[in-house]
């Protein structure tokens, strides 16, 4: 069997691993990672879908282990490319994907599935085991093979007291290590934290106190497939007499299908709609909203900049994060958090207050499993790099061998044959982006322009030549943009400018070599006297 990790090696996010196995494909599911600062203007970054999509006839399923969109976010983009793959998951996780494939206008093949189930899609037997998560239904699958047995845990944590009371399957873990694991491919996001992860059930009555300080308007911000977070503010405003409005889009929808199908308790006369919130007075608001990450467009950066058509908050108000931060999005959120308390509201978030916990396992729950399952080679997953290597070090102290340890990256190449793993090589394997309508077509060069536009400034130059008479009709022009400097700067170069254009009239050059030549005389004076290296843009035109 041949597994290739598309995404979640030395990220986190974009989760996509396929399996191989006599020319039929399996692939564990496909989400999503969000841009950072330095990828202006990107909305999505997807897997490299390049390794399959010339063999999407031969993918026998996409197994999504649970509904959150880093593992389900790009489902519509690969089937797009083929739009009857079957789809498996539990209940919620395909309810919260229809939803979004209805969006793309794509009505999926989908197989539901729930723990214990046992399924065959071609060469491959699944045993899906209930796994306790920050949102319900999530699930990891035991692959057996005739090369060997993998067990995927998506991600997970070992919650006692979760709110769902559906806890991880120790017992059919337990039972996989006596058949006998030959990779166990683990969740890293928390390897590096020691100790166990806070239950659930310890934020309910911290959010419910911390309702009943605040006199003003309350927002919440979470993930839009957070229901149990979703529940606990719910009760929290049950509890102290005021009413909930859903903000932002995909809140509402997911939130809408949670409660539809019984996985979201909404007491009487709590939840309101926004057009409605301001028949309430503020000290009854409580908006449960998007953008905890910092997102530029989301309904909580809106609120920051005061250009949220219904939300404001001022001094009284409280705002609350009620997630983790994502690595790479600590700017974005520190900024929001200053821009919301510029405006006078009180901000509570993880750090300050324990108003939320996270939704994976943590150092001593991952040594619990691997001597539960006592696997022969671990494959740590969804994860940076050092969350894979310290998650690597767990299962070495439980007496996996070192070598046995397979830290891999998004691209590289495992084979297991006879129940033995290793890595064998590795595949091309990129960032895919998604710029508003488009999808794959800006590259890095792209991006790198758009960095050098934002940080250094543009500067353009035109002129007019005849050829013919080897004389400089109009300019050169030049003009700058995003420039501390006026455009009168410029004139002090315009010799260099007008010299290096009449060089290339002189000897023949043409246009785009003259364009060039001005482009390196602007580039040097700028670099030397402005210490600047914008973006610059010549344009010769012949007469």
């Amino acid at each position: 069997m041949r597994i290739v990790a598309l995404g979640g090696l030395g990220e986190v996010g974009r989760n996509m691993t396929v399996f191989e196995i006599n020319g039929k494909i399996l692939i564990v599911d496909c989400g999503v990672l969000f841009p950072e600062e330095a990828q202006p203007g990107v909305d999505l970054i997807l897997p490299d879908f390049e390794y399959i999509e010339d063999r999407l006839d031969d993918v026998v399923g996409i197994v999504l282990t649970h509904g959150h969109e880093d593992h389900i976010g790009a489902v519509p983009y690969l089937l797009r490319l083929k739009n009857d793959i079957p789809i498996i998951g539990s209940q919620l996780t395909l309810a919260f994907i229809e939803a979004k494939l209805q969006e793309h206008r794509i009505s999926p093949y989908t197989l539901q599935v729930t723990e214990g189930d046992i399924e065959t899609f071609g060469p491959f037997e699944l045993e899906f085991v209930a796994v306790n998560h920050s949102i319900p239904d999530a699930l990891a699958a035991m692959i057996r093979t005739v090369a060997g047995n993998v067990l995927i845990t998506g991600d997970f944590k070992m919650d006692q007291l979760p709110l769902d009371r559906r806890i991880t399957d120790l017992r059919s873990f337990a039972r996989f290590g006596e058949e006998g694991v030959d990779l166990f491919m683990v969740d890293s996001t928390n390897a590096e934290v020691p100790g166990f992860t806070t239950s659930e059930v310890e934020i309910g009555p911290v959010l419910t106190q911390a309702f009943s300080r605040v006199t003003g308007q309350i927002v919440v911000a979470s993930f839009a497939s957070h229901v149990h977070r979703v529940q606990q503010i719910l009760d929290a405003a049950a509890a102290n007499n005021r009413v909930v409005a859903f903000v932002g889009r995909s809140m509402v929808r997911n939130m809408g299908i949670a409660a539809d199908l019984g996985y979201l308790d909404v007491p009487d006369g709590v939840l309101v709609d926004l057009k409605k919130m301001n028949d309430y007075p503020e000290s009854k608001r409580v908006y449960m909203s998007t953008g905890s990450q910092g997102e530029p467009m989301a309904v909580l950066s809106r609120i920051a900049n005061e250009n949220h058509q219904s939300i404001s908050v001022g001094p009284g108000d409280t705002v609350i994060f009620a997630s983790s931060l994502i690595p790479g999005n600590e700017n974005s959120v520190f900024k929001l958090i200053n821009g919301l308390m510029r405006l006078g509201a009180k901000v509570i978030h993880q750090a300050n207050a324990r108003v939320h916990v996270s939704g994976h396992a943590s150092a001593g729950e991952l040594l619990y499993c691997y001597n539960i399952v006592q696997p022969s080679a671990v494959m740590p997953i969804h994860g940076e790099i050092r969350h894979l290597v310290a998650n690597g070090a767990l299962a070495v102290k439980t007496g996996v061998p070192a070598e046995n340890i397979m830290l891999a990256e998004d691209g590289s190449v495992i084979d297991i044959v006879d129940g033995q793993a290793a890595i064998v090589g590795t595949v091309p394997c990129g960032y895919v982006y998604v710029d508003g309508s488009s999808v794959g077509d800006i590259t890095e060069a792209e991006l790198k322009d758009r960095r050098i536009l934002s940080e250094e400034g543009f500067v353009a130059i035109f002129a007019v030549v005849d050829t013919a008479a080897k004389e400089i009709v109009s300019g050169p022009h030049v003009q700058a943009r995003a420039m501390a400097e006026d455009d009168e700067v410029f004139e002090k170069v315009l010799p260099e400018l007008t010299k290096a254009l009449q060089d290339g009239l002189d000897n023949g050059d043409d246009t785009y070599q003259m364009q060039q030549a001005m482009r390196r005389s602007i580039g040097r004076w700028v670099s030397r006297r402005l210490r600047r290296r914008p973006m610059i843009v010549p344009t010769v035109i012949e007469v």
